[in-house]
């Protein structure tokens, strides 16, 4: 039996998904109109839900992507801990083929249990997941809050996801992420199980995953 629903989404398209450039912790960015219609599609799916709270992390993108939610005044809570990982030194760059290597290269190495290795002037998985434990934390303690909405980031969701399912972080990048997708979560009190997986039911023609 649940006694916590958690609705978790990725943010809506910006222009940087679009273009190929990162984005991360550090590039506050808008979302662009492809953006602003995945929100709306998803809103009009899901505006019935009953949210006790909506949680957003602290760039404005994902904020954006629940203006539909806000504007009907549901209870709002900003938390850094849910913001994008840090990708260092290149945040705010297009991909480059070099970029792509060293940027792979460091995906295997996390994907080989070495998830305490930071991109280069960037974050680990691990700094990202301790970053989250506070917000876990916070919501676990609050068993009024029956339906949630949580609107974060494409790495950093992968991280929080191997945290409430139990997953090393190394099999992080099994949980596939688009955006404005949606994974379902129902918490028992013991452990958490998934009823969505990257649903993108809602709207259509979406990108390939990208960078933040």
């Amino acid at each position: 039996m649940s006694i916590k629903k958690v609705y978790l989404i990725r943010h809506g398209q910006t222009d940087y998904n679009l273009q190929g450039i990162v984005q991360g912790s550090g590039i506050d960015s808008d979302l662009n109109a492809e953006g602003r219609k995945q929100a709306a599609s998803f809103f009009e799916k899901y505006k019935d839900v009953p949210f006790d709270k909506v949680y957003t992390s602290a760039l404005k993108r994902t904020m954006q992507s629940v203006q539909g939610f806000l504007d009907m005044g549901l209870p709002h809570e900003q938390h850094a801990g849910l913001n994008e990982i840090s990708w260092g030194h290149r945040e705010g760059t297009r991909i480059t083929p070099e970029e792509d290597a060293y940027y792979y290269g460091v995906l295997r190495t996390w994907e080989e249990g070495n998830t305490s290795v930071p991109i280069e002037g960037g974050e680990s998985p691990e700094m990202v997941a301790a970053r989250q434990k506070p917000f876990i934390d916070l919501m676990l303690s609050r068993p009024e809050e029956k339906t949630i909405l949580i609107c974060m980031h494409g790495r950093a969701m992968r991280v929080l996801l191997c945290q409430l399912l139990n997953y090393p972080l190394r099999c992080m990048d099994k949980f596939e992420h688009l955006n404005l997708c949606l994974y379902e979560l129902d918490y028992t009190g013991t452990m958490f199980t998934v009823k969505k997986y990257c649903d993108v039911s809602h709207a259509y023609g979406q990108d390939k995953p990208l960078v933040g």
